[in-house]
């Protein structure tokens, strides 16, 4: 046992300055983007500078926090208990995140229902050219329905023991997330209307665009722990922090499935 070893299921966490840190950062980042939108207190609007130092700060505090909990993880601070702790926590972080979306599914769904049953218009409305279901979103589905699967490969590789293939199955889905971002990337470029000017612009651009943004950060969050991977962390027993990737990463799948249902296919125009 290490000097370090704790004689108690509990981990008091030391103290640390990134809640600060992460707090003040997102106050300018948050106070930098409305800045940047409109204007405030002096700062003319379209100046990025407050908001790319917020930014810059919120950064810097994922970094330095998460290295602080794997380092803990290393000292053997993680014990069951703990664990469990942190599986609640993630477990609970994805339902917030399942509400998020539904705020953004219930505005496109009462969009359309209050046009189509005051009987003021059709939903999507008319002169709107939306996309074909099964072109790119149908592609993008199945990038993601086979990210789903080697995400599954890898982590059930690196339970048995098997971690080639578990750093191969890892690999893949963050290529597979790189080419989804790229592909909505090009569905955007190719977009038959605007965010601005209509309700059923804004709550598609809305839902698809957080969602993507949801896809962009569990890539990073996949292509982190490759890179912890290849640097020999995780074991069958401990990879708790490969295993909420896991999660969030299925998570995003199952959101993208209820907006390809229904943003693409049942509102196709």
């Amino acid at each position: 046992m290490s000097d370090h070893a704790v004689e108690h299921d509990y981990h008091i966490v030391n103290p640390s300055p990134w809640p600060l840190v992460g707090a003040v950062s997102a106050f300018v980042l948050t106070f930098g983007g409305v800045a940047y939108m409109a204007g405030l207190f002096g700062i003319p609007e379209g100046s990025p500078y407050l908001m790319i130092l917020g930014f810059v700060g919120v950064l810097i505090t994922m970094y330095g926090w998460w290295a602080d909990v794997i380092r803990e993880g290393k000292q053997g601070d993680h014990t069951p208990v703990v664990e469990l702790g942190m599986r609640y926590g993630m477990v609970l972080f994805i339902m917030s995140e399942v509400m998020f979306f539904v705020a953004w599914f219930w505005m496109f769904f009462e969009g359309a229902m209050f046009i189509e049953i005051r009987g003021a218009g059709v939903w999507p409305p008319e002169g709107i050219e939306t996309f074909n279901p099964w072109h790119l979103p149908l592609a993008n589905t199945m990038v993601l329905l086979l990210s789903g699967t080697t995400v599954t490969w890898a982590h059930h590789a690196l339970i048995e023991g098997k971690r080639k293939d578990a750093k191969i199955g890892l690999l893949l889905t963050v290529l597979l997330g790189m080419a989804f971002t790229t592909l909505q990337a090009i569905e955007y470029a190719e977009a038959g209307f605007s965010f601005s000017g209509n309700l059923y612009g804004a709550t598609f651009f809305m839902a698809t665009g957080f969602h993507g943004a949801h896809v962009i950060i569990g890539t990073i969050f996949l292509a982190v722990c490759l890179f912890r991977l290849m640097a020999g962390a995780f074991t069958p027993k401990h990879h708790f922090g490969f295993e909420a990737a896991a999660w969030y990463w299925h998570f995003v799948d199952v959101v993208w499935l209820f907006l390809f249902v229904f943003v693409y296919v049942v509102y196709a125009g």
